[in-house]
């Protein structure tokens, strides 16, 4: 009896597993789920621990073991959707981002969102001219620590910290005296939702980009926003298609196709290539859900929808949420008093340092060299030995755009439009969560090894902590060495092998 009793509580204790959710402010939440617990339970865990009423704007992300990005679906068992080793670790994230995120009935719902597009900006996904760059982190600026204090923020005193993956001393200069001379006064509350605002203006608001190429060999980023459907190339956004104009959706191994109806019945299908057929599989299902998310008028009109012409072939999906109308609609009749905020802006973030945590990452410290070069290596042999989820590279200034025939840009809604001064390439984008300390060196690495220019921080650095010509040669050599095979060019190589992600980590 006492043995039948002992082997029922091992194979219970078999059932649970240990989760450990990241959240938009890097802190952790950790619980017990039971082996066949569905998505839906662990979210709703997560939403009551932070208050959240407002929730269908969220989602939970992972990193699979062949380290492609994942929503968790709420109606499939957690465990068997990870397919990796317990205890089990992932990223609470915006999936939704909302029309008009200023009007957003709870505070701490904008907190969150607030909190996202402050990861956006500073991994590169919301990119944006020089002008509002700065504006936007003066607004960080405000709402973290407050008016402009001559007793405590000295001269440069912006330079310290880091908003963007790169900053220059003329914006450092123009996010100081906005904060200076523009915000004194605001609250942290107010700062947030002037900052929510103002990036919802933005080309790039609610864009979570997916590497692609276009039928000429291209690098381009799609992405799914409140709006529609967007392709970046280069600094430019080359195309925009509403989502009342996409009519399907429909991917076959590596191959993605929009059909597009527009005016005049003039008729579209958009062609790209996505790096694996998992990763067109991913971009595949987060068109689908955001297409019936910002489309429809009702969840009762949600379909399941086929990958294939065939109903019977192909992958079948369908999104199990509420639909954003509804949201709204629910949103309006919440009553109760406002929960309160915990900002966090003091607690020490792994891939999105705060303001207040510290200067700016600088060069790789002698001391730490050998371990960052070991990291690299490991990293790269990992590549060697898998073709998942290889990032493409970005274009550069002078890329143009070679349109598919059948893809006119005639239409209005297919305007271009300049997005930034600097080429979209949001190279954290694709990296795990949390971005290891070394991944953010390693650019500065992969610069220096490429011959491309330090940032100011870089070019302050004393000789003694960055690495010399002749170590920077060697590395290179064994990136070249080991990337040899790949069938690109030796340059292109190297960055790719600088991209690949390390660990499979939850992603951004």
């Amino acid at each position: 009896m006492l043995s039948r009793l002992m082997s029922g509580s091992s194979r219970s204790l078999e059932r649970e597993y240990s989760c450990t959710v990241r959240l938009l402010d890097d802190s952790e939440y950790t619980c017990t789920i039971q082996r066949d617990a569905k998505g839906q339970y662990l979210f709703d865990l997560l939403c009551h621990h932070l208050n959240l009423l407002e929730k269908d704007y969220f989602g939970i992300r992972f990193v699979d073991p062949d380290k492609q990005r994942h929503w968790l679906e709420f109606t499939k068992s957690v465990v068997k959707q990870l397919r990796s080793q317990p205890p089990f670790t992932m990223c609470f994230r915006v999936k939704f981002y909302p029309v008009d995120p200023a009007a957003l009935k709870e505070e701490i719902t904008r907190y969150l969102v607030f909190l996202q597009i402050k990861r956006d900006l500073y991994h590169g996904r919301l990119l944006c001219k020089t002008s509002d760059a700065a504006l936007l982190a003066a607004y960080i600026l405000q709402a973290e620590i407050g008016d402009y204090d001559p007793g405590k923020h000295p001269e440069g005193y912006s330079s310290k910290f880091q908003f963007f993956p790169k900053h220059s001393e003329k914006l450092e200069r123009k996010i100081a005296e906005i904060h200076k001379t523009e915000l004194s006064g605001q609250t942290p509350a107010t700062s947030e939702l002037n900052f929510l605002r103002k990036a919802q203006t933005l080309e790039t608001y609610g864009v979570d980009p997916h590497p692609c190429k276009d039928v000429s060999g291209n690098a381009a980023f799609l992405a799914f926003t409140p709006f529609g459907f967007v392709v970046l190339q280069g600094n430019k956004r080359v195309h925009f298609i509403k989502w009342n104009e996409v009519t399907k959706l429909k991917f076959e191994g590596k191959t993605f196709y929009l059909y597009v109806s527009q005016k005049e019945e003039k008729k579209i299908i958009l062609t790209y290539f996505a790096p694996t057929p998992e990763a067109c599989k991913h971009l595949w299902k987060c068109g689908i859900e955001n297409q019936a998310f910002y489309k429809l008028e009702k969840s009762s009109q949600v379909r399941t929808v086929s990958s294939s012409n065939l109903f019977f072939k192909g992958s079948r999906f369908r999104y199990s949420g509420r639909v954003a109308k509804e949201v709204m609609e629910s949103s309006a009749k919440i009553k109760r008093e406002p929960p309160e905020i915990h900002r966090a802006g003091m607690v020490p973030s792994r891939s999105c340092p705060s303001i207040t945590h510290g200067p700016r990452l600088s060069s790789v410290p002698r001391t730490r060299r050998r371990a960052v070069h070991i990291s690299i290596m490991e990293g790269l042999e990992s590549l060697r030995d898998s073709a998942h989820s290889t990032p493409v590279r970005s274009s550069s200034h002078g890329d143009t755009f070679l349109p598919h025939a059948r893809s006119s840009r005639a239409d209005s809604n297919e305007r271009v439009a300049v997005i930034s001064d600097e080429a979209y390439s949001p190279a954290d984008s694709v990296l795990p969560t949390p971005v290891a300390e070394h991944s953010l060196e390693l650019m500065l690495l992969s610069r220096q090894i490429n011959g491309a220019t330090c940032s100011i921080e870089e070019e302050k650095e004393s000789e003694a902590s960055t690495p010399t010509a002749a170590e920077a040669e060697a590395l290179g050599g064994e990136l070249r060495a080991l990337c040899q095979g790949h069938g690109r060019p030796e340059e292109e190589q190297a960055m790719v092998c600088l991209q690949n992600p390390l660990s499979g980590e939850p992603a951004h």
